[in-house]
């Protein structure tokens, strides 16, 4: 009897190393990159394009970013899109998801002008993509709302849904004919909380406490009203329209009962409060949180509470307005209800959740503050949206890791961190996860928002002291590389040369 158990355990153990040897992505899977606009661009002032709120921040405020710089210049993809598109081939991508700027189609953010210089650049690039095979994803909108808006309230003001449903249907009826996948906002509590609740993105407005909530409802909003605008006009049979959130992991840092809440809590606050309402089969603002902010408001003395009402109608109409599930994917933290807890101001989202969060320090740390790898942290958010909202399909919209310029090519830790990642969404493929497709971030080194380009993402190192804005592939576009080609993580796998070329049977 003991013979049979050992060789039971022998053949268990050679089976599970067998099986994550020749896991295979599925054919259709669709692997990708990402970047945003304001990021890589550049000609920030070029061919008629207008002012947006970044442009407008870093000119005027300049000591808000890390180093002091801006994306006027960046990695200059306006100039260089031919070069991206060769990236592209070099990787084998199958898709790629990048952004559009709003005041580069429309000047001042209104369809009374629209700049043909701008949507010119966007039909070479999305022709020099179809040319050689790779599917388009489209953001509409990636942060950089035109100055011009934002000068008349921006997303608190209540006509902004109207806002963007009319820049919207501009860019379905210009890009639609070849465009098949769209993607309306791209992290919605960075746009809301961090710009308008408090200022650590643009607008820098620090309405705490009431500006992250109305941004809130105006954006879920203008994002149905745009889905519906490209179903019923656009789509045709095979077009695709959803929504992306940065997705932490946050679990409990216990198992108690009061640590799980605080969990949840955590989580309804920073992307619950956007998914809720387009995702559950009761839509409207998250229950629990909302009762909170109810509370609260009531007790500081305000008249009405400080999260605005969905009218019965906007409820219904909202609820189901998304074809995806898009996940923004980085990092975990662990949510306590009584540990760590952190002084917030008074009102504030974070002072109405009063919640701790903790990193433990043996989770691997990246050139940025935030982002550490922590294990399985993708699987488990994959399988907490299999499970709270039946199974919708999802895309992981981004994942990827920071290195330091110092760095160099040789970026093992991101080689680690991508493979780790990727075993992730096989674990979730395996476990019936609705999983379409992967974008790594980045393609290349961009300007990292208020880190400026102090924290680089790329696949590919950009020099940006070149004026020509020299791309150069690390180690990890290589091993990515073998992986899109072979579809199977092969931790083994070592490049021959550090030569990038282009597989012309792809």
């Amino acid at each position: 009897m003991k013979m049979l158990v050992v060789i039971g355990l022998f053949v268990v153990g050679c089976s599970a190393s067998s099986i994550r040897q020749q896991r295979r992505f599925p054919d259709d899977f669709l692997f990708g990159t990402a970047t945003a606009s304001y990021q890589i661009e550049g000609a920030w002032d070029s061919d008629g394009k207008g002012e947006n709120i970044w442009d407008h921040m870093t000119h005027t405020n300049p000591t808000v970013i890390k180093d002091q710089s801006n994306g006027d210049v960046a990695a200059d993809s306006y100039n260089n899109y031919k070069r991206d598109v060769e990236m592209m081939r070099e990787l084998g991508l199958d898709a790629y998801r990048f952004s559009l700027s709003w005041a580069r189609i429309l000047p001042n953010g209104f369809t009374n002008k629209i700049n043909k210089a701008g949507v010119d650049f966007y039909n070479n690039y999305i022709d020099e993509m179809l040319e050689y095979g790779i599917t388009p994803m489209i953001t509409l909108y990636h942060w950089d709302l035109p100055q011009k808006l934002q000068d008349l309230g921006g997303f608190l003001n209540p006509l902004f849904p109207q806002w963007f449903e009319d820049y919207s249907r501009v860019v379905y009826e210009l890009f639609g004919d070849r465009v098949k996948y769209w993607i309306t906002f791209n992290e919605p509590r960075e746009v809301c909380y961090q710009g308008y609740d408090w200022f650590t993105m643009a607008p820098i407005l620090n309405a705490t406490g009431i500006g992250a909530y109305l941004c809130a409802k105006h954006l879920v909003l203008a994002h149905a009203r745009s889905y519906y605008l490209y179903k019923n006009e656009f789509a045709g049979d095979d077009g695709i329209c959803g929504i992306t959130y940065a997705v932490t992991w946050q679990g409990p840092l216990t198992d108690s009962e009061e640590d799980e809440f605080a969990a949840e809590l955590l989580r309804q606050a920073d992307w619950g409060l956007y998914s809720e309402p387009i995702f559950s089969e009761e839509g409207g603002f998250p229950k629990e949180l909302k009762a909170l902010v109810d509370k609260k408001s009531a007790e500081q003395g305000y008249p009405r509470s400080r999260m605005p009402e969905f009218t019965q109608e906007e409820i219904e109409f909202v609820k189901g307005s998304s074809d995806f599930f898009g996940i923004n994917h980085y990092t975990a933290v662990l949510v306590s209800a009584t540990e760590y807890l952190e002084e917030h101001p008074v009102p504030s989202m974070y002072d109405d959740i009063n919640i701790g969060t903790f990193r433990p320090e043996e989770w691997i740390p990246s050139a940025s503050s935030w982002l550490k790898q922590a294990p399985d942290s993708l699987l488990n958010v994959l399988l907490h949206i299999k499970n709270k909202y039946n199974n919708p399909a999802i895309f992981i919209t981004e994942n990827g890791w920071s290195t330091t310029l110092e760095d160099g090519l040789e970026d093992d830790d991101r080689v680690n961190y991508y493979r780790a990642a990727l075993e992730n969404a096989l674990d979730a493929l395996d476990a019936g996860v609705d999983l379409k497709g992967y974008m790594a971030w980045s393609l290349m080194d961009n300007f990292e928002w208020m880190q400026g380009y102090t924290e680089r993402f790329g696949l590919y190192e950009v020099d940006f002291e070149d004026p020509a804005r020299t791309r150069t592939p690390r180690k990890s576009a290589f091993v990515y590389k073998e992986i899109l080609r072979t579809r199977v993580i092969d931790h083994d796998y070592e490049p021959d040369s550090m030569t990038m070329t282009i597989d012309e049977g792809h």
